[in-house]
Parts: structure tokens; sequence; C-alpha cells
């Protein structure tokens, strides 16, 4: 593992039975840094973060690869030495605050639970440092919050105490799964500055999972481009967004609306929908959605390619040929 990463993901395969969910999947995660996790619903991006908990479906099972956090195979552990790592050493913020949430626990109780599950402390210790933290995410008149049900706050209110449970322990790994899907444009604004400065001060590695690619942009270092549980493109966000190469890559972001755009004409869209993971396409997978896709998409699959600079990869046969794009992150 290179000195600096905290989580590295190796070639990880994930199966149902013998259907392959998820296909060679390889990445690494730095301290103090964030990686986006991009793609249409159904390409295998929270699949894959479960996998990392180790808590995936009891029907699906990690058939190979590695997972790694500072160089110990997590994988090989048990079920009770996995409940010492989940929400100690890696923690995860939910999508859905009022379901994930219990509605018949106190906020305050909720956050301390995961506290005293993993450090000697007494209720008195732990609620301080509950309303700490609560101060910390954003949260008014904490210690009065603190005694509150779930259903008395906001959404907004709700998605930072997630916040605050998932960093109660200073966490190595946050993993963030759609933090801001259910918040209004200022709340999200604001969610997210949080994530940055609460990083900023532990040092905390973030997985941002995301389909919001303006998200992507304001928060990610790295980004890894999935599709139909393969990952066709990997580098750094400035690569991505200005020079992406994978044709998947360059219809995502041709797909966001632009505000000076001509209001008469359609947004652009990226046609069909991401195959069954029973019925994956030979070759490229994106073959049969893709406008560069030719003989050679449709019988060979592409191998993750290392471009200039190295820490830029795409798996297409045709990187080098051009499509329309319009995006510019500036």
């Amino acid at each position: 593992m290179d000195s600096a990463s905290i989580l590295e993901v190796e070639n990880l395969a994930i199966k149902i039975d013998d259907v392959e969910l998820i296909s060679n999947v390889s990445f690494k995660l730095e301290s103090g840094k964030t990686m986006a996790l991009v793609g249409e619903s159904g390409c295998g991006k929270s699949i894959t973060a479960l996998s990392i908990l180790q808590l995936l479906p009891e029907v699906a099972r990690i058939s190979k690869g590695s997972i790694c956090l500072n160089s110990r195979e997590l994988s090989d552990l048990s079920e009770r030495e996995m409940r010492a790592v989940r929400g100690n050493e890696i923690s995860m913020i939910f999508q859905e605050p009022a379901s994930t949430l219990d509605p018949l626990m106190t906020v305050g109780k909720q956050i301390t639970e995961a506290m005293r599950a993993h450090s000697k402390v007494t209720h008195k210790e732990a609620a301080t440092a509950a309303c700490s933290m609560m101060d910390k995410v954003g949260i008014p008149d904490p210690v009065t919050r603190f005694k509150q049900y779930p259903f008395e706050l906001s959404g907004g209110m709700c998605q930072r105490i997630m916040i605050a449970i998932a960093l109660i322990c200073e966490p190595l790994v946050l993993i963030a799964g759609e933090p801001t899907t259910a918040l209004d444009v200022t709340i999200q604004a604001q969610t997210l500055d949080l994530m940055r400065s609460l990083q900023k001060e532990t040092g905390t590695a973030i997985l941002l999972i995301t389909h919001d690619m303006g998200v992507v942009a304001d928060m990610a270092d790295m980004v890894m481009v999935m599709y139909a549980g393969q990952v066709v493109e990997y580098g750094n966000v400035f690569d991505i967004f200005k020079q992406p190469r994978h044709p998947y890559t360059r219809l995502l972001l041709n797909s966001i609306p632009h505000i000076e755009k001509d209001r008469k004409k359609k947004l652009n869209v990226i046609k069909g929908i991401v195959p069954d993971v029973h019925h994956w396409p030979c070759g490229c997978r994106f073959n049969p959605r893709c406008p560069l896709a030719d003989k050679r998409c449709t019988n060979s699959k592409p191998r993750l390619e290392t471009l200039n600079p190295s820490e830029h990869f795409v798996a297409c046969w045709n990187h080098t040929l051009e499509i329309e794009t319009s995006y510019d992150k500036s």
C-alpha cells in the first residue's frame, strides 16, 4: 500500500450466486482527501461502498479482491471485529436520515450511543462530546436539541445529526452516500462546507457517492466513474472535468443543465438505460449506448489504460476520438 493511503481496494469483485455485480474495482483513498464515486443508478456505487463496511446483503459475497484499511485486510475480519471498525475507524452517512435515524430515540442518545460503543466514557462525558459535535455541525442550541426526537427536527437538521453520528469518533474514513440529495440548495451548500471544514480539522478521508457532478467539481480531489459494475475512468478532478476520455464520462458531463443554454432546446441525455446484471453486454458494457462503439467494442473488453499524466486511467478502445461535450468547470 502507498504510504499516504488509508484505504486501498484492489480487484474487488462481488457476486450474487454466479452473477457478478462488481468486477475488478480498484482505488485508493488518502488522508484528508475526497474521492467521488459517480455514475447512474445501478452502476454499483452503493454496493461497492457497503462492501468496505462488510454490510453486503446476505445473498451477496465478495468473490475476490482485497479491502485494506491501514494495511489490515477487512474481508478477513470476523463480524465482532468489524463492529469495532464500523462507526469508529470507518463511518457512513446514509442517504435518507428519515429512514436511518430511530424515531423512538432522542438524537442525543443516538449520537452518544455511537461514541460509547467504541470508547470507555461516562454518559456525562459522551453527552458533553455530543453537544460539542452538534455545535460543530451547526446545530443551534445543542443542549435543547440533544433531548429532541428526529421528527421534531427539519430534514437539514437530521442530516447534520447523521454527520455528527458519523464523525463523533473521528473516523479515518467517512463514506458519504448522497449526503445532500434530500436537502435544498442552501442547506446543501452548508452541509458541503461543513464536511470540508471538518475534514480539514480532523484529516478524515471522504468517499463521496453522488449523482451531482456540481458537487463533485466542488468537493472531490479524485473521481472514479463507474458503469455497469466496472470502473470506466479514474483520475484527479481536473483531468476528469477538463480532459474526460471515456464516452460515458463525457456524456455525463454533457448532460449537466446550463443556465445560459437556450431554454427552447431539450436537455442533453444519455440514450438507453444501464443494462440488467443478468444481461451484461459482451465487450465494453457501455457499447449499446455509446456513439463511438465499433466492432471491437462489442467483441473485446477494454482494460483500464494509463494515460498521461499517469494518475489518469480509462477503459475505452476509442478514447482518443472526439464526441461533443460542452462542460467547463470554470
